[in-house]
């Protein structure tokens, strides 16, 4: 973690007050904007899946099929980033809206809402990029830095992330399971047993509705449901794969040890959110399809924080940032997302085979 060694700690202590004075600032703001801002996704969401399956069940030809598949697709990425992501973060459980709160909210995907709770706001936020401790880090299938162990598997991983894109929400949704600890001998039996039980309740229930329900309810038109709901899955997989990537894999994102975390202040906690994470730049719907998560950087530094204050936030981000020497990371999405494939070519490779690759 350099730029925190090198950081002297006066500096280190007036970076903190500075950011914290921020996060102070914007919770005097929240107020009647936020609670319209979610209540209306809420309707778009509502008003995309109601629009999208009616196409799918009642339509006719090809261009009522394609509509119903962006309408649905819509309705599932606006649930999952604007609203699932953000609420079960406790972002608007100042509202009191039982709908909306933060431990009980589920969501459109086949992930149980306390799995996720606990891998992602736990493991992932708490421990951003250190290996060993965020399990988001290549989600036990990629290398990703050379300080992680090759072996001949890693070679494939080109294919491995291929197939984590396209089945991205069952790759979420097994996170917490953590199956690869079963089957080194060192979870007992009965403990994977408790934890496959929300898992395959939640899994069984999305599946039924999606692939059973609303087929059968489109009687003779149960096949272009059917192939309409596995594309708006498949396509809302690969969009969220693909912002979640870039929130963390990019070329300039760094990885920490354990050992680089040892003691660790809240201003060294600032630091390491800021170069573990990643922005996309881009207009506001862009920011809305993503969970306002093209604001990673803002995201992990104040998570509990309504996402679209991250967009008023970030210049002033960018900004102490820059006073204090800290590398802001942003760029364009294709930018980004090629510097995300770029990483996953290159850390398929050996070191040495890599090192060769990049010097050219």
């Amino acid at each position: 973690m350099s730029n925190a060694l090198s950081m002297d700690a006066t500096r280190l202590d007036e970076f903190q007050a500075e950011l914290d004075a921020l996060r102070l600032d914007v919770l005097k703001k929240i107020g009647d904007d936020d609670a319209r801002h979610i209540l209306r996704m809420r309707r778009i969401v509502q008003a995309c899946a109601i629009g999208g399956r009616s196409l799918l069940m009642f339509g006719f030809g090809p261009i009522s099929w394609i509509l119903g598949v962006i309408g649905l697709s819509l309705a599932k990425i606006l649930e999952n980033m604007e609203i699932g992501h953000n609420v079960m973060h406790g972002q608007y459980d100042w509202m009191n809206d039982p709908s909306l709160n933060s431990q009980t909210y589920e969501w459109d995907i086949v992930c149980d809402g306390e799995h996720w709770r606990h891998s992602h706001n736990v493991e992932h936020h708490d421990h951003t990029n250190i290996l060993g401790k965020d399990h988001d880090y290549g989600y036990g299938l990629l290398r990703l830095t050379s300080e992680q162990r090759w072996s001949p598997s890693s070679l494939l991983q080109p294919l491995w992330y291929l197939l984590l894109a396209a089945n991205f929400q069952w790759g979420v949704a097994v996170h917490d399971i953590k199956i690869g600890r079963f089957l080194k001998g060192r979870m007992p039996r009965a403990e994977f047993a408790q934890r496959m039980q929300p898992f395959l309740r939640k899994a069984g229930y999305q599946l039924f509705k999606d692939y059973l329900l609303f087929p059968a309810i489109a009687l003779w038109h149960w096949p272009r449901v059917l192939l309409g709901n596995l594309l708006a899955n498949l396509i809302r997989n690969l969009w969220t794969n693909a912002i979640i990537f870039c929130g963390h894999f990019t070329a300039d994102a760094q990885v920490f040890m354990r050992d680089d975390v040892r003691d660790e202040t809240r201003g060294q906690w600032y630091l390491r959110q800021i170069q573990g994470s990643s922005n996309l730049e881009g207009g506001r719907w862009f920011h809305l399809l993503t969970g306002h998560l093209s604001h990673q950087i803002e995201h992990h530094l104040f998570p509990d924080l309504p996402a679209p204050r991250y967009t008023e936030i970030a210049p002033r981000v960018q900004a102490i940032c820059s006073k204090y020497g800290v590398h802001y990371n942003t760029g364009g999405f294709w930018r980004q997302y090629f510097g995300v494939l770029a990483r996953i070519l290159k850390y398929a490779l050996p070191n040495r085979r890599a090192a060769e690759l990049v010097a050219g």
